[in-house]
């Protein structure tokens, strides 16, 4: 039986540590013993992210710092032993299938150059063969990935990735798009994507991936570090990443974007309206914005566990600190922000969207709107419809972010 804990636990004089796995004998177990043994521990800068099993082996997808490495592990005389998988790397990896009865198993790996590609392990070997692989959609051969820190607020030290062309001049004019999730123990970890590549990259930009707290990079501690009153800290790590991309003059505020939607929705909605001075491009898609009223919202109500109840006063002094809709002013100046949601999203209410523009728009300041009528909590139910969302949020950032942009 195997158990993967949540926060730690002490049993039977035993003190195991929160996301470590932990396993014991299960006719034993149900026959009173509690004496687990210690497969796997995380340290500050790792964690479980996966579990699947074989014939002979426990396959243990484990992530340190943001990148994945595959262990296979086995039971000799009830000790477990692993051995390191020579799985590609610097790239996120996920188990595609296994086989019960021999241990055989597919995996895929893909990174932000690298298309998703399908390897393969036959039954008794530590071969690995490339079956299979998406095509290339862009030529990634003139840029590289390379991966930083920056210390938040509270000193904490946030990683974030950052592809960039290899010809890159570091003199502050580059366009710059940030993005980042920060909720719901959510790993954002490297991706391929082609649109980032031909609509992005290939333009001349430079992408950024930010993995704040709150999301589930290094595990339960990290998640937790960002619930409810502890929130903003999310917010304070996505400022000091953006901080430090114009600290390094890899951009400026001109040529600072930022993107999100849903719950990166409200994160990007929270920093431009405190730090509106950043960021002269912001893509706010399918977001919450009304953080007093989104528990009385579609879903809303399953996510008071990671916001909090605004029905509770002493839960609303903390959520109306960093509301966006609560903290918008005729006053300040903000970038020109990019609303998308869908009429039919059946998650987050596009009320969200159309309540914030109506607000900005009676405190004058500009800004673009789009809603399709279809789609869902995305952006849109056909490929044409996709299409178009994807190109009108690229053609905006291009607009505001290109050394011809001029702040505001």
């Amino acid at each position: 039986m195997l158990v993967e804990l949540k926060s730690d636990w002490n049993v039977a004089g035993n003190k195991y540590k929160q996301g470590a796995l932990i396993s014991v004998d299960y006719n034993n177990f149900l026959n009173g013993d509690q004496n687990f043994d210690l497969i796997y521990e995380p340290d500050d800068r790792s964690s479980l992210v996966s579990i699947s099993s074989t014939k002979n082996y426990l396959l243990l997808n484990r992530s340190t710092n943001v990148k994945s490495e595959l262990y296979k592990y086995y039971l000799i005389d009830n000790k477990w032993f692993n051995e390191k998988v020579k799985a590609p790397y610097f790239g996120t990896i996920s188990i595609s299938s296994t086989d019960q009865f021999s241990d055989q198993y597919f995996f895929k790996f893909e990174n932000f150059l690298t298309p998703s590609s399908l390897y393969y392990i036959a039954d008794n070997s530590d071969e690995i063969q490339r079956i299979k692989s998406l095509p290339d959609f862009f030529d990634s051969s003139s840029f590289e990935v390379k991966q930083f820190e920056v210390a938040s607020k509270d000193g904490t030290k946030i990683p974030y990735f950052m592809v960039y062309s290899k010809n890159l001049k570091f003199d502050g004019n580059n366009p710059t798009l940030l993005n980042a999730y920060g909720g719901f123990e959510v790993s954002r970890l490297p991706f391929y994507s082609a649109s980032f590549g031909s609509s992005w990259l290939e333009r001349g930009g430079v992408f950024v991936l930010a993995n704040i707290r709150g999301g589930g990079e290094f595990g339960p501690k990290w998640h937790q570090a960002g619930l409810k009153e502890n929130r903003q800290k999310v917010y304070d790590d996505f400022i000091a990443v953006s901080e430090d991309l114009i600290k390094k003059k890899v951009t400026s505020s001109q040529h600072l974007g930022i993107i999100g939607g849903s719950n990166g929705g409200l994160l990007v909605g929270v920093a431009y309206t405190q730090r509106p001075d950043l960021y002269n491009a912001v893509v706010c898609a399918v977001p919450l914005l009304d953080m007093k009223r989104y528990n009385k919202l579609l879903a809303g109500a399953s996510w008071m566990g990671e916001y909090g109840d605004p029905d509770i006063p002493e839960e609303w002094d903390y959520i109306k600190k960093y509301s966006p809709y609560q903290n918008v002013f005729e006053s300040k100046d903000y970038p020109k922000v990019f609303f998308t949601t869908t009429t039919r999203d059946d998650r987050v209410h596009p009320g969200h969207a159309r309540k914030m523009a109506a607000k900005m728009e009676d405190q004058n300041h500009e800004f673009f709107y789009f809603e399709n009528t279809e789609g869902g909590h995305g952006s849109g139910v056909t490929n044409e419809q996709r299409a178009l969302s994807t190109s009108l949020q690229f053609t905006y950032l291009l607009k505001m972010l290109k050394s011809s942009a001029v702040k505001n």
